[in-house]
């Protein structure tokens, strides 16, 4: 079973659309898009991955091998798919999971596909040496102790005047509940990814790639350049970094809109 969240407005829907959240994150990162998104008489469904917060997974790296979250979104597809094909949306590390998807097995399920701040290849140097310290203290630290070392390392010298209290509290619970072995896994495959640009251009089916203005993990020129090789649609929300989903919401849904509706 996958935890899920769903909205969708009275009525047939003019499509539904399935979102497939990246690396550390989970169904909450689409909390913000899922009223403006079904207003516009879309049915959209937003999933934990395999692993991820309140979806359980083994403790087996094994469990989370590329292959294996391929065939979980496939089971997702297929059950969400009874009134036609779905608007795929992959944020981060689950676009590329997403293309995976329908590289390997064909476009037929899908009606389109949205790379959401995920880039072409692996991430940038920066990002990776992150990630390759997050990997190296999974085994030697419990879930807690990671947590707070990572806030001590992201502290600032005051805390903003933004920062919410019931963000903090949700981050450091859905922290505690993924499966550490879905962590190393993913990590991994974001440090070694493949460049598949041309192999998802060989594919018939609409792609839009779409970021903020600016991102950390695959820089904005890197996304421009994926767009041309793969003769894709270009969102950018400029004011925005790497989850224009969560910064700004409405901007991200507009564009979604747009392009879900020029294939439908």
């Amino acid at each position: 079973m996958f935890a899920a969240h769903e909205a969708a407005a009275p009525g047939q829907p003019r499509g539904t659309a399935l979102l497939v959240p990246g690396f550390t994150g989970s169904k909450e990162d689409f909390i913000a898009l899922l009223e403006p998104l079904a207003k516009s008489g879309y049915r959209v469904v937003a999933v934990d991955q395999r692993g991820q917060y309140e979806t359980g997974g083994p403790r087996d790296e094994s469990a989370y091998a590329r292959g294996e979250l391929v065939l979980d979104l496939l089971a997702l597809t297929d059950a969400l798919s009874e009134r036609g094909p779905v608007h795929l949306l992959g944020h981060s590390f689950g676009g590329l999971v997403a293309r995976a998807a329908v590289i390997d097995h064909g476009p037929e399920r899908w009606a389109s596909l949205t790379l959401l701040s995920s880039g072409p290849a692996a991430i940038e140097p920066g990002d990776a040496a992150k990630v390759r310290m997050l990997l190296d203290a999974i085994p030697l630290m419990d879930m807690e102790s990671i947590w707070q070392a990572k806030a001590d390392l992201d502290a600032p010298e005051e805390t903003p005047p933004t920062s919410d209290p019931v963000i903090e509290e949700f981050l450091h619970r859905r922290w505690l509940a993924t499966v550490p072995e879905h962590l190393m896994a993913v990590g991994g495959q974001l440090l070694t990814e493949p460049d598949r640009v041309d192999e998802l251009a060989e594919v018939d089916i609409p792609v839009l790639v779409a970021s903020g203005g600016t991102d950390n993990a695959w820089p904005v020129p890197w996304l421009d350049e994926m767009a041309r090789r793969l003769r894709a649609l270009r969102a950018v929300i400029p004011d925005a970094g790497h989850s224009p989903n969560a910064e700004y919401p409405a901007e991200t849904a507009s564009a979604l809109v747009a392009f879900w509706d020029s294939v439908r």
